[in-house]
Parts: structure tokens; C-alpha cells; sequence
């Protein structure tokens, strides 16, 4: 099954399940609230969250090794590999993190009562957000620049090289808010719910 396959059945399921949140509420917490389902959602949820912090972290890493080497090869090589993963690996990471983080937020009670739940939610939102709103057009920007990069070019543009260093920031800015959730999530301290911040 190809990746964009995988996406699409991962997003219906997730359209599924917000759908009979909204249609069947009072079915759907029964149906979470079955103790042996918890510890599979858990494991998913752990499974899930682990791999797309680590292939992120990672990717950072190699990028940022490959724009020291300055050699064009291993830069070009570097990006489109770590283009790869994100769209075959991290997408569906993403999509069934939250699945499963929503679900375990329906089996603990209300997300947005729950202080280190609701603010981890909100880390989690965030960090997506710099990703949508940074990333996804610096990519855009990167990959028409790198398809103007001919063979016997002996050096990458400046431009180019710019933005793959601007990619490390906005990585390490989505990544930061992630390593604060690991940290919620461990630790699960008191805090005021973010239901609360507002009254």
C-alpha cells in the first residue's frame, strides 16, 4: 500500500471517529472506557509519538551535518531523503498520535479539565502550527530552487543554502514544544487546566 494510501485511511478514521464524537458521544466513551482497550491505545499512542519526536530530531541532526560538509551531493541527498521520511513516515505518525491521544483524553475524562493534558494539547497544536505555517512554504521555496540545481553546478545556490539553514530553526522550534509534551506526559504535574486560564 502506498504512502498517500495509508494517509487517506488514516485521516477517514480519524473523520470517523470525530464524526461519532459528535453523533454517538455517550457510545463512543463506552466503547474507549473498556479497560482492555486501554493499554493497546497507550502502546500506539507511546509507539506513535516516540517515532515521529525521534525521526524529527533526527532529521534535524542530518540536515544540520549535511550543511556543514558543504558538499552539494550529500546536501541534496540529505533533503530528499528527509522529504521522504516525512511524507511516508511522520505524516502517518502525526495522524495517529492524535487519534490515539484523543482517545486516551476520552478514557481520562475531560481534555480540557486535565492540567498537563490540556496543555500538552496545546503544546502539541502549536507545534504543529509552526510546521504548517513556516515549513511547509519554505519546502515549497526549496524544492523549486533545487530543481533549478543542474548537475555540473560545482556549488548550491546561496539562497538555497539560506533556507535549509532557516528549515533547522523552524525545526527546532517545532521540535522544543514536543520535548515539553514528553516532559507533561511523564511527569503529568498539577497544573491549572487550560479551561481554567480564562475565568
Amino acid at each position: 500500500m502506498k504512502s498517500k494510501h495509508i494517509l487517506i485511511v488514516l485521516l477517514c478514521l480519524m473523520g470517523i471517529m470525530i464524526l461519532a464524537a459528535v453523533l454517538f458521544p455517550q457510545q463512543l466513551t463506552e466503547l474507549l472506557n473498556r479497560p482492555v482497550l486501554y493499554p493497546h491505545v497507550l502502546f500506539a499512542h507511546i509507539l506513535s509519538v516516540s517515532l515521529f519526536f525521534a525521526n524529527a530530531v533526527a532529521g534535524m541532526l542530518w540536515e544540520s551535518r549535511s550543511l556543514k560538509s558543504g558538499n552539494k551531493d550529500v546536501i541534496l541527498h540529505t533533503y530528499r531523503t528527509v522529504s521522504w521520511l516525512d511524507a511516508r513516515f511522520s505524516s502517518p505518525l502525526i495522524i495517529l498520535s492524535v487519534m490515539t491521544g484523543i482517545m486516551l483524553s476520552i478514557m481520562w475524562g475531560d481534555l480540557w479539565q486535565i492540567g498537563w493534558l490540556s496543555l500538552a494539547f496545546l503544546l502539541f497544536l502549536f507545534s504543529g502550527a509552526v510546521w504548517v505555517i513556516s515549513d511547509i512554504p519554505t519546502q515549497y521555496k526549496v524544492k523549486k530552487l533545487i530543481a533549478g540545481v543542474h548537475p555540473e553546478d560545482s556549488a548550491l545556490p546561496r539562497e538555497l543554502l539560506d533556507l535549509l539553514k532557516l528549515r533547522l530553526w523552524v525545526s527546532l522550534a517545532g521540535v522544543l514544544p514536543l520535548l515539553l509534551v514528553f516532559i507533561l506526559m511523564v511527569y503529568k504535574p498539577e497544573i491549572t487546566p487550560v479551561a481554567e486560564w480564562f475565568k
